[in-house]
Formats: structure tokens, C-alpha cells, sequence
């Protein structure tokens, strides 16, 4: 069975946001709400201080330290890898949240517009985007990037692989040595975040220049 991953290239990213935009325009988050965001971090001191954009998204974990804390078992591990939540089954209980050591999942209380200040109803794209919110998830429970879900079974690659003007993103199979993401990771010295921690994440990152 594949394992699906993500591998980074940290010497493609300039930081551009698009992979947070289109992430948020396909999946329809809310206000204050990302799935895929960008921080920024700096290596090194002056004259030779670097600063780097580091993309995040839910790394999917091997051992997914937010599933073992879920009490109602609304957090649930396909045969891919992927970490997924059920929204009819969480209790909005916020152990995953807490448990998860990358900041990956969020909850939403209430829809926060984008333009507070604006008078009468929403503009149509948001109101759509809220609709589409509610049909999916609605209020008070956890909420996490799952790699485009729905995409995924269309045959696509995730909204922020294809967006990517850099080429900096790529996705496949981690247990297909002959896959791309394979190949980039042995090759270019690929590396997980925060690999101490155990979780073995399916998120591997490029080394910067």
C-alpha cells in the first residue's frame, strides 16, 4: 500500500503565498484559519545571516500523536497514511489540538468574515465559501489539512503542489523507491521536521541553499 507524502524544496520557495491562497480558496477556510501557511525563520549570523520561508502543512504523521489522545475516535489513519477527522464524531474537545506538535489543526467557532468593516450581507465568493464550510465541517470541531482529500480522488495532485509558480512542491508514494519524492529525498539529503519527537512525519523538507 502507498504511502503518500510531501517533499519541500527549500531552495525553490520564496515565499509567495500561493500555496496558502489556493489552499484557502479550495477548501474553502474561514477567516484566521490555514491549512497551509508559511513561516518565516532566519539562520546564521551577520554578514551571512539567511532568512527562509518554511511552508507548513498537516504532516500526516506514521504515528500520529493526535489520534492517540482522540476519545471519541473521530481521528482515524487511512492505509495511505493519511490523518483524517470526522466531524460527526469529534466533540470539539480539543485534546488533538494540544497534542499535535507542528500546529497543524484548528478549530473554528463561529465564520469570521474577511471584511469585518464591510456593510450588509456577504459578498457572493464568501458566502459560498462559508456555505461550502458548514456543508463540511461546520462549528467547534477539529479541523486539519488531509493532502486535498477530494482532489486526490480525481486523480489531482493537492491545490498547493499544483499552484506552486516555484515548482517547489512535489507529492507521491514514500514507499515507492522509484517515485519522484523518493528519488528527491535520498538525492538532496532530505530531512522531517522535528524527527526526535518520534511521529515520523510524511513531510520531508529540501535543504536551503
Amino acid at each position: 500500500m502507498a504511502r503518500y507524502g510531501f517533499v519541500i524544496d527549500l531552495k525553490r520557495c520564496y515565499g509567495c503565498y500561493s500555496c496558502q491562497v489556493t489552499c484557502k480558496s479550495a477548501n474553502h477556510t474561514p477567516q484566521g484559519i490555514d491549512w497551509a501557511w508559511c513561516r518565516p525563520a532566519e539562520t546564521g549570523k551577520y554578514p551571512s545571516a539567511m532568512r527562509q520561508m518554511i511552508p507548513l502543512v498537516c504532516q500526516q504523521c506514521a504515528n500520529p500523536p493526535c489520534m492517540d489522545v482522540c476519545p471519541t475516535g473521530a481521528t482515524t489513519q487511512d492505509e495511505d497514511g493519511i490523518v483524517h477527522v470526522d466531524p460527526d464524531k469529534c466533540m470539539g474537545c480539543k485534546y488533538c489540538i494540544m497534542a499535535c506538535p507542528y500546529g497543524a489543526r484548528q478549530t473554528v467557532p463561529s465564520w469570521k468574515t474577511y471584511f469585518p468593516d464591510a456593510e450588509g450581507d456577504l459578498d457572493p465568493f464568501e458566502a459560498y465559501s462559508k456555505k461550502e464550510w458548514e456543508k463540511q465541517w461546520g462549528y467547534g470541531v477539529a479541523t486539519k489539512c488531509d493532502f486535498c482529500y477530494d482532489r486526490r480522488k480525481e486523480g489531482k495532485d493537492p491545490a498547493c503542489v499544483e499552484c506552486c509558480p516555484a515548482k517547489a512542491r512535489h507529492f507521491g508514494d514514500l514507499d515507492d523507491p522509484t517515485s519522484e519524492v523518493s528519488v528527491l529525498i535520498r538525492r538532496e539529503r532530505g530531512f522531517q521536521l522535528n524527527p526526535e519527537l518520534g511521529t515520523d512525519p510524511s513531510c520531508y523538507y529540501l535543504p536551503p541553499r
